[in-house]
């Protein structure tokens, strides 16, 4: 653990952010899928621009989704409602290239068709979970904190009725946005907040002086102002470029998991590569990112360590990971090697476990979506249930 005092920065992208609308549109369409069939075998990729989504991938399920209903649902409940947006969700073109999922992967992951007579692994790889005692929820601060300033705002701009949207009161928010937080550590703790930046897609006669007042008044007071952790000193930068006007996909395209350290811990811990929007708990790179984060989250909350970061690793089609580790950054207070050995005796590592055990064939996906995959306790890998079990190993 570091014992100087650094910076450290996380960023966080609102729902109407582009790439974060095709994760939404991806898991959307999983839901809709195992929402009849748990057994659908889903990897859907959705690209976006000015006017258009395009829909693709590999789907194998008994049910029928509608896929137009699907996709114009979220992008309307996202707020692009209007033609000037660049992007609504009445008069926007969708496009569909889904085909079903390749025989040679199901017959790995089907248990009926592998060597081993049990589920395999979706694909090889290696997953991370990561916890730490900077907040409540065991997240780390500058990612928490990130989101939570989105989901604020995203609550505002929501709220403000459909009268006011032109630049009357808080009317003036379309749905992209960006938060960015650098926290100051001191003794591997959060000590301040250094720095916040909040980019937000605005209607074109809202000044910059507006902005910055409602979004500190309504947005950064309310999360962040009893955190204890702004000072005289935090600097802040809202709308640096001066204008944000021009948004969401019609700004910038958008392409489903290019947002991957957003859905994670900021940079904070390591990350093994994998997306996981739009994938069903067949592909380990979702499923078992979501098993790493509990296994993480109930060990520092067993109070065997204050950091821990655990690596899961799988090959394709076979049941069990090739490997388990966990680091905890120099906190454990009992031999690391100790805190390994006991993780396969209270946590189910196969594909089949760990769906199981958290719960991964409910309809549940696309509120992952935005706003980050962790630090949320509705889902089964943010709960402490297994703390009891931990702590009966290591007696």
């Amino acid at each position: 653990m570091r014992e100087r005092n650094f910076l450290f920065t996380s960023e966080s992208v609102s729902e109407g952010h582009p790439d974060k609308l095709c994760d939404q549109i991806s898991d959307a369409v999983l839901d809709a899928c195992l929402r009849d069939d748990p057994s659908s075998h889903v990897a859907c990729e959705t690209f976006t621009t000015t006017g258009m989504v395009l829909i693709g991938g590999e789907i194998t399920t008994e049910t029928y989704v509608n896929l137009q209903e699907v996709v114009r649902d979220v992008v309307h409940r996202i707020g692009y409602d209007r033609a000037e947006y660049g992007l609504d969700y009445e008069s926007m073109a969708i496009l569909d290239t889904i085909h079903s999922q390749s025989a040679d992967i199901a017959q790995g992951v089907n248990a009926s068709e592998n060597q081993y007579k049990e589920q395999g692994a979706g694909d090889q790889g290696m997953m991370f979970g990561y916890a730490c005692r900077e907040t409540e929820e065991l997240m780390p601060a500058p990612i928490m904190y990130a989101h939570k300033l989105l989901m604020r705002a995203a609550e505002v701009r929501k709220s403000s009725p459909d009268s006011v949207r032109n630049n009357c009161g808080l009317g003036w928010m379309r749905p992209d946005a960006k938060s960015q937080v650098t926290v100051e550590y001191e003794g591997g703790m959060p000590k301040r907040i250094d720095a916040i930046v909040i980019s937000h897609q605005h209607n074109p006669d809202t000044s910059l002086e507006q902005i910055a007042a409602d979004l500190k008044q309504h947005v950064i007071e309310p999360v962040l102002g009893s955190t204890g952790l702004l000072d005289d000193a935090t600097k802040y930068f809202i709308n640096p470029t001066g204008r944000f006007v021009t948004g969401g996909p019609h700004g910038d395209s958008g392409l489903t998991g290019r947002k991957i350290i957003v859905d994670t811990y900021g940079g904070m811990g390591r990350h093994g590569g994998g997306a996981f929007s739009g994938k069903d708990p067949s592909k380990v790179d979702r499923s078992a990112a979501y098993m790493a984060r509990y296994i993480a989250k109930n060990l520092v909350a067993s109070e065997l360590c204050d950091r821990c970061e655990v690596e899961l690793a799988y090959a394709i089609g076979v049941p069990h990971p090739v490997s388990v580790m966990v680091d905890t950054f120099e906190t454990a207070r009992i031999p690391e090697a100790k805190i390994e050995a006991l993780i396969p005796r209270v946590f189910d590592l196969t594909p089949a476990g760990l769906i199981r055990d958290l719960r991964l064939l409910q309809p549940i996906y696309e509120r992952t979506a935005a706003y980050g995959h962790f630090g949320h306790d509705t889902f089964a890998w943010e709960q402490l249930d297994r703390v009891p079990q931990i702590l009966a190993e290591v007696k």
